[in-house]
């Protein structure tokens, strides 16, 4: 899968040239590449007919790709009971990198960028993790329009507007990943049987 990419607080240049960092760097932006659009085909027709986005698909495979790597799916930030459900964890996180997987609603945007600063700065509550960068998968708005993506998604251009007002928030270097669209085929709503579906159309 083809993406393009934002650096924040030089979290490309971080990532690429601190040792530590490289190798789990390469293995995210690998498992990423390595998606296909017969991949997404599949998966969603196996899993998500139902679904009129391929969102649910491109988590699924994401997830399926990383936890084979040793990826931690679903990580506690602290360790504090009091601060469990899915606001208080990361997608993914391995060594120094946490991961979001930003397919939803515009309004959680800032939310999702804190989270890994949330989990590579010291804090008040214990921690569970520690990382140094963050990373956000998002859509691009190509891919939010071909992929069937509800238009109140945060897309990958949202994102870019946030990071210089949230700039004294946003402490830790930062990678926002903005996936495109298939090459080969998109997603259109047809009528069937009286009923909006969200069909697969091949180029």
């Amino acid at each position: 899968m083809d993406y393009v990419t934002e650096s924040f607080r030089h979290g490309e240049v971080t990532l690429n040239n601190i040792p530590e960092y490289r190798d789990v760097w390469d293995e995210l932006q690998g498992v990423i590449k390595s998606i296909t659009d017969e991949e997404i085909i599949r998966c969603h027709e196996e899993y998500y007919p139902r679904q009129k986005s391929i969102s649910k698909a491109i988590n699924h495979i994401i997830k399926d790709k990383l936890v084979r790597l040793d990826w931690m799916p679903e990580s506690p930030i602290f360790q504090d009971d009091s601060y469990t459900g899915r606001y208080w964890r990361l997608d993914f996180a391995k060594e120094c990198i946490s991961v979001e997987v930003a397919f939803n609603h515009s309004g959680v945007i800032p939310w999702n960028l804190v989270k890994p600063v949330l989990a590579g700065e010291l804090n008040h509550v214990k921690k569970a993790i520690d990382t140094k960068v963050g990373v956000v998968i998002c859509a691009t708005n190509e891919l939010k329009q071909r992929g069937g993506f509800d238009n109140a998604i945060g897309e990958f251009e949202k994102f870019l507007i946030h990071l210089n007002p949230l700039r004294d928030i946003l402490t830790i270097p930062m990678v926002i990943v903005g996936l495109e669209s298939p090459k080969t085929f998109e997603i259109i709503v047809e009528a069937i049987d009286g009923k909006n579906q969200a069909v697969i159309n091949r180029y």
